[in-house]
């Protein structure tokens, strides 16, 4: 190969080499861990090959329940989050007075740390004083009062409401910028043939979005599936398990159980259910947007 051909090459070698060192191999080795019983400084390593996948799936009923939680956080991210986000990126792309100001508002809480959303979110959820209660009360509608984050069938939607919160904004600001990429004369031509506003959003709207819904889709079905640290900041998992996730799951195996074979196990359960989902959506919506 000519030096010519090699030049791109070493300007990527910088970054190749530290994708190599931070995320390659530390994959890799967990993959390699995966199929061993080890507490992590032990000095032998038991090989037990599928065993700690098959206990997962088989023994392991929290792991289940955290797989199922992992699903249900998924699915009301794909729905709810880029749902609402797309609807008010369709709204603040209209010539609204003050919709930059809108925009910050609603893109700010995706800059804050996620501890610090669940700091703020744990007062507003505090059975005694915080303000959700206490607004419930002055409304009349104190029967729907709980301790939101200590019932098992409250908790993970509380968390939840938090995190919808926090991560509107980016798929907003997405969306938004897919939809300022949009020439307005697709739009004047349906509107002199007669097409309804619902009929331009179907029609027009989503097709003209498709390459920023395979962004979109992507970026919040890999951060649901790794969702972890405003879920233990909130409720370390608890009440009785009910909020754990797959990623919760592996820190508590991992570093409070010295379970390093199986904490590893459920990082690639991750990484497969992302890759089953994720790289067939890009390719059949990325093959989509090319023939068109």
């Amino acid at each position: 190969m000519s030096m010519k051909k090699m030049k791109p090459w070493f300007f990527l070698l910088p970054a190749l080499i530290a994708y190599l060192i931070t995320i390659v191999i530390p994959s890799l080795y967990t993959l390699f861990l995966s199929f061993f019983q080890w507490n992590g400084v032990a000095p032998q390593k038991k090989f037990v090959g599928l065993g700690n996948y098959i206990m997962l799936l088989t023994k392991d009923e929290t792991f289940l329940l955290a797989l199922k939680n992992n699903v249900i956080w998924t699915i009301a991210s794909l729905v709810i989050m880029i749902g609402f986000g797309l609807i008010l990126a369709l709204i603040l792309n209209r010539s609204l007075k003050g919709r930059v100001f809108f925009r910050s508002i609603f893109y700010f809480p995706f800059v804050l740390s996620n501890i610090v959303v669940a700091l703020i979110w744990g007062w507003l959820f505090n059975p005694d004083m915080g303000l959700i209660n206490n607004l419930l009360d002055k409304i009349g509608l104190d029967k729907f009062q709980h301790a939101w984050l200590a019932e098992p069938k409250t908790a993970l939607m509380a968390v939840f409401v938090a995190a919808t919160w926090q991560g509107v904004g980016m798929p907003m600001i997405l969306f938004l910028a897919g939809l300022q990429s949009i020439s307005k004369e697709p739009y004047e031509a349906a509107l002199i043939d007669g097409a309804k506003p619902y009929q331009m959003f179907f029609r027009l709207t989503i097709p003209m979005l498709s390459e920023t819904f395979v962004i979109v889709f992507a970026t919040t079905m890999i951060a649901s599936m790794k969702v972890y640290d405003i879920i233990y900041a909130m409720t370390a998992g608890g009440p009785a398990n009910s909020t754990q996730v797959l990623s919760s799951w592996m820190y508590y195996q991992t570093f409070k159980f010295a379970n390093v074979g199986v904490g590893s196990a459920i990082s690639w359960f991750m990484v497969i259910i992302s890759m089953i989902f994720v790289i067939p959506y890009v390719y059949i919506m990325t093959k989509k947007s090319h023939v068109e």
